[in-house]
């Protein structure tokens, strides 16, 4: 998959993902972006070849959930 390919696949999947997670933590919207923006998860996603952008928006949560909670991310062996 090409970059361009790559980008539109994020622009469907971060809004849900900054929705989940101004529902499930209370935050704003500048609070979510901020977070997710600036999370190792967002890094890898970017990354076509870690192929995190095939994964659910609530398997993407969980693991931003995981990487805040403890500092690391334990990727799914589908990953």
């Amino acid at each position: 998959m090409g970059e361009i390919s790559i980008k539109a696949m994020l622009e469907l999947i971060i809004p849900r993902l900054i929705w989940m997670m101004m529902e499930k933590q209370s935050l704003t919207e500048k609070e979510a972006l901020t977070q997710l923006y600036g999370s190792e998860l967002y890094r890898q996603l970017e990354r076509e070849e870690t192929k995190l952008w095939h994964l659910s928006v609530p398997t993407l949560y969980e693991l931003l959930v995981e990487e805040k909670e403890t500092g690391h991310i334990t990727y799914p062996e589908e990953a």
